[in-house]
Order: C-alpha cells, then sequence, then structure tokens
C-alpha cells in the first residue's frame, strides 16, 4: 500500500535539484562537488557518509519511466550512494518537477521519508517546496520543484565576489529562513553553495532543507551552530571569493595554510568591515575579530538579530549620464524687449529693446523697396544655384586625374594576404570544473595529424549538464598577433565552438576575461571575426558536444586547428 504526503512541502538537495551533470570519467562525492571538494561539511572535511558498498545500488531506473503514472522521467541527474536524482515532468500539472529515488530497502529510506514530511509541514516559500513524498513499489522517492530560472550560488561566486549589498542580502536572508526552520525542529546541515538559489527578484531560496542531510546519512551534534557556520561561510565566500579553510571546496580556493582564519577585509581590499565582522562571529568559536570582541553568533536567529543590529548597507548608488549641454539664446519666448530679471554679468549679456518700427509714410516705402530686392536677389541665386547643379552632373561623368589618383590609391592599400600563424605553446581550460580536461592530449590538437585528437572529459548530456558554460583549449602565439581566421576540425559529430581572444600579459582565469569574436557549429568550422583582431592567446571554446557511441557519453575531439592572419 503506497505512502504519500499529500502536504506541498519546502526542500532541496545540494546534488539532484539543478540540472547538473557530474563528469562520467572522475568520482563524484554528490553529483555537484568534485572529489577534492569531499563536499561535506562547511571546512571541505568528510561528513561521515555511509560507504556506497554498505547500501543498495539505486534503482535501476530509464527515461521515460513513469511513477504514479503521473511523474514522467526525463534526464538523470546523478547517481551514487544508492540513490539518484532526476529532472521529471509532471504530466498532470505539465511542469517540470526534480526527483529524489531510492530502494525501499535503502537503509536510510526511513529517515528521508521522514525529512521530507516533516519539512512539508513548515511551509516557508524561502525554501525549495517537496511536492510530494512516497513509497510505491518497493521505491521511496521524493518528488520537489524545479527551478530553471534561479541562480546557483556557486556560478554567482564564479564570476568574482559580491558587492556589499548583494552580501548583506544573502546573510539577512538566508539567515532569518534558516531561524525559522529551526524553530520548527527543523535543520539543513549541508547548507554549501550548491544549495542556495537566487531568483531573478533577487530573492534566496534554500533546497536541500532536512532531505539532503538524510540522503547522504549526515548527522550534527550540534545542528544549530553547524548551520550558522555554514551561513558564515557562504558570507566569507561571497565577500572573498574564498572559501574559509585551507582546503579548496566548491570552486573555490581555500586560505593558505598556516595563517588561521583570517577577517574577509584581510583577505581582500575594499571589504565592507561590518560584514567581515558578522562573518567571522559566525565562523571563529570565539567571536573574535581583527578590531572587536564580539560574543560568536551560535544559532541561526543570533546571526539574524546581528544582521539586524547593523547599519543597513545600501545598494550602489546608480549612475547617470549627464545630459549635453546646450547654449540658450538671448531672445526666448516672453523676455523679447524685457529686461531681464537676472543682474547683468560678464557671462549673461544686456537685453537691449529693439529700435522702434517704421510707422511713417516714408518708412512703408523703404519697407517695400527692401521686400522687392531681397526677392530678386533670391530669385538671381536660385538661377545660379541650378546652373552651377547641371555643369557639375555633366564633369560627374568624366573621368579625372583626381578620380585616376583615388584609385591608384585604393590598390595601394589592399588588405595583406593572410599567412599561417604558429602556434607556440596550448592547454586545456576548464576553470568552470576541476580545472583539467585531458592535458596530455592537448598536443593532438594542432600536430597536424587529422588521424589525432584532444578529446574532452565524458558527460551524461550535450551542455555538460548545465554544469559549466563550456570547456575548451587556450593557444599562446607567444606574442601579441594579427588574427583573421582559425579553422577548427571535430571528430565524433557536429560540435558548438566560439573563439575568443586575449591581448594580455597572462591567459584570463575565467571565460569572460576573453573577447568573443566568432562562433560556429560542424564538424569542420571556420571562426572568423568580422575583423582581423590582434591577440595573443585565443580560446577555442567548445559549448555544445556530441554523442559518442564508444562509451554512451557526451564528449568533443578536436582532430585539427590551423590559424591564418
Amino acid at each position: 500500500m503506497a505512502e504519500r504526503s499529500t502536504a506541498a512541502v519546502d526542500v532541496a538537495d545540494n546534488s539532484g535539484d539543478k540540472p547538473l551533470t557530474a563528469k562520467a570519467d572522475k568520482a563524484t562525492t554528490d553529483g555537484t562537488e568534485p572529489q577534492d571538494a569531499k563536499g561535506a561539511g562547511p571546512d571541505g572535511t568528510d561528513d561521515g557518509r555511509t560507504s556506497p558498498d554498505a547500501v543498495p545500488a539505486a534503482p535501476d531506473l530509464h527515461s521515460g519511466h513513469k511513477l504514479a503514472k503521473r511523474y514522467r522521467l526525463e534526464e538523470c541527474i546523478t547517481r551514487l550512494d544508492g540513490f539518484s536524482s532526476w529532472r521529471a515532468v509532471d504530466e498532470k500539472l505539465r511542469r517540470a518537477v526534480g526527483v529524489h529515488l531510492l530502494s525501499a530497502d535503502h537503509p536510510r529510506a526511513r529517515s528521508v521519508l521522514a525529512a521530507a514530511r516533516s519539512s512539508a509541514l513548515l511551509g516557508d516559500p524561502r525554501f525549495v517546496q517537496v511536492l510530494d513524498a512516497v513509497e510505491e513499489n518497493d521505491l521511496v522517492y521524493v518528488v520537489h520543484e524545479w527551478l530553471p530560472d534561479a541562480t546557483e550560488l556557486t556560478a554567482l561566486l564564479a564570476a568574482g565576489p559580491m558587492e556589499a549589498h548583494d552580501a548583506y542580502q544573502l546573510v539577512s536572508q538566508l539567515s532569518q529562513a534558516m531561524a525559522a526552520a529551526h524553530r520548527e525542529g527543523l535543520s539543513h546541515l549541508r547548507l554549501t553553495p550548491g544549495a542556495v538559489l537566487r531568483s531573478s527578484t533577487g530573492q534566496y531560496r534554500i533546497r536541500g532543507l532536512a532531505v539532503n542531510a538524510a540522503l547522504r546519512g549526515v548527522t550534527a551534534e550540534h545542528p544549530l551552530r553547524t548551520d550558522t557556520e555554514a551561513i558564515g561561510a557562504l558570507l566569507y565566500a561571497a565577500l572573498t571569493r574564498r572559501w574559509p579553510y585551507e582546503n579548496d571546496a566548491y570552486g573555490l580556493t581555500g586560505l593558505p595554510k598556516d595563517l588561521g582564519l583570517i577577517p574577509p577585509d584581510q583577505v581582500r581590499a575594499g571589504v565592507h568591515r561590518g560584514l567581515s565582522e558578522l562573518a567571522m562571529r559566525a565562523l571563529a568559536n570565539d567571536g573574535a575579530t581583527a578590531s572587536r570582541q564580539e560574543q560568536p553568533c551560535t544559532t541561526p536567529d543570533e546571526l539574524a538579530k546581528a544582521v539586524a543590529a547593523m547599519p543597513r548597507v545600501l545598494p550602489p548608488e546608480p549612475v547617470f549620464t549627464a545630459p549635453p549641454e546646450y547654449q540658450r539664446t538671448t531672445y526666448q519666448q516672453g523676455t523679447y524687449g524685457r529686461p531681464s530679471a537676472v543682474p547683468a554679468s560678464a557671462t549673461q549679456p544686456v537685453v537691449q529693446a529693439p529700435p522702434p518700427p517704421l510707422q511713417s509714410r516714408t518708412g512703408k516705402v523703404l519697407k517695400w523697396a527692401v521686400s522687392a530686392l531681397l526677392i530678386a536677389a533670391l530669385g538671381l541665386g536660385s538661377w545660379q544655384l541650378a546652373e552651377t547643379v547641371i555643369d557639375h552632373g555633366k564633369d560627374s561623368t568624366e573621368p579625372t586625374t583626381t578620380q585616376n589618383t583615388e584609385t591608384d590609391s585604393d590598390d595601394n592599400n589592399a588588405p595583406e594576404p593572410s599567412k599561417p600563424v604558429t602556434i607556440v605553446d596550448a592547454q586545456d581550460y576548464d576553470p568552470l570544473g576541476d580545472g583539467s580536461e585531458k592535458p596530455d592530449s592537448v598536443k593532438s590538437a594542432y600536430d597536424g595529424d587529422t588521424s589525432s585528437y584532444w578529446p574532452t572529459d565524458g558527460y551524461y548530456t550535450t551542455d555538460f549538464g548545465r554544469l559549466k558554460e563550456g570547456v575548451g583549449i587556450v593557444l599562446d602565439l607567444g606574442t601579441s598577433q594579427r588574427v583573421g581566421s582559425v579553422d577548427v576540425s571535430f571528430l565524433g559529430g557536429e560540435t558548438s565552438v566560439e573563439l575568443r581572444t586575449a591581448d594580455s600579459a597572462s591567459i584570463p582565469p575565467l571565460p569572460n576575461g576573453f573577447t568573443k569574436v566568432a562562433q560556429g557549429s560542424g564538424t569542420k568550422v571556420s571562426l572568423s571575426p568580422d575583423k582581423p583582431v590582434q591577440a595573443r592567446y585565443l580560446l577555442v571554446w567548445l559549448t555544445k558536444v556530441p554523442y559518442s557511441s564508444d562509451d554512451g557519453k557526451y564528449r568533443g575531439k578536436i582532430s585539427d586547428i590551423k590559424i591564418t592572419s
């Protein structure tokens, strides 16, 4: 007999609520974080999950399978530790949903159901909603909201540190939401950058309340303190784009070893002092900061009150462009013939009254005479202008010495013929992933042998599971050179690619540090900017890769690259 929860609930899981795909070639801990992040506590250390060998395998279902004759599975997002997460479609309400699946005999199945049903009772819109929690046909599954328009905090931090106002909104909203959850006896315990979403309106929503930890068997002796420290870590990362522990985690670089926990305003210049101290109060057990001795915040409620007590951080002032200045004329409507109310100055001429009109009989004769002369002058001028235009039209049909000279000049300025450009060095480029994509095979992409190639890692979807924008190769030309065209050959099928350039002293750390100059799709793609560009570094950036029948995964394969000036 199926057990079903009818309450609408909030939940989000750090791994399965977003349309991400972990690399198939590399082990992952929860489908969102690479192995070196260890995907666990806020410091990136082991979270005590049960070994995958100790639990049953995740249910072996396929795309198109229906749960309760309603939820059609579309895409497997991750499969690990005895459970799987899917993007699905609720055919009854015609909307996208997310689904977590595990066997009913899984040792954590009972706790997952209990966590989902408990968080259902909260009904707080600041958390991603759980829509159903079911045990049916030897399966346990949790159905939750799918938010395709929200942006994960991981992606926001990849673009750089946040402005002070955005970081203030982050810590304020997260602390208030978690304080409300703890008042109802619910903890998160897995509050990482992957568990926080920002909507298009600037509201933050938390996913994974209770369910995320239950799926992985995570518990804490002091859950209030655990969630508070997690919020402090997120605030620290928002201010500095660094993870406040020695280990790298969630795509962020950790702090230098042996320095300990240093305040954010000592990590990066220009950090808001009040927010820096707030992060330290949430993170440091003794609540000490560089300049003040404040009591530590050990619960989300204390942190929310500390945020409310500090001066509100306002958004930056909008920048307006001043309209162009214009010269005001002296004679305006209502001022002609009258003295100005403003005293005359060196910059404001004195307005003088015009002379009286000619009102006598002689004056009228003079006016008629002047009018006649003006009419005659206009007629004569029009006739001369027409004659000039006609003569110019005749002359323009005859070749002249000047015209021949201009033609000769155009011939001398003809564009130089293109020539090959040598690639001095190259390296793989994956700043939004774990930093490497088959580095040993990079030279095969431009060695002149079309049978050899550089492959990407394997993925479960053509767009890298929407986990990243793309991957690619950076070509180093040695010096800044003229680039007119880059021809790229692919193996395995149609591949979408962009050409991005940078004329800097070093390789930009993120893709947006390059300038996009061309794009294309196919197996042989010629990437030609609208006009030749000067650059030292060229990024061949793959945005969609084809399906590979060799291993059943999606991967790109570059067999040849040629550059011409």
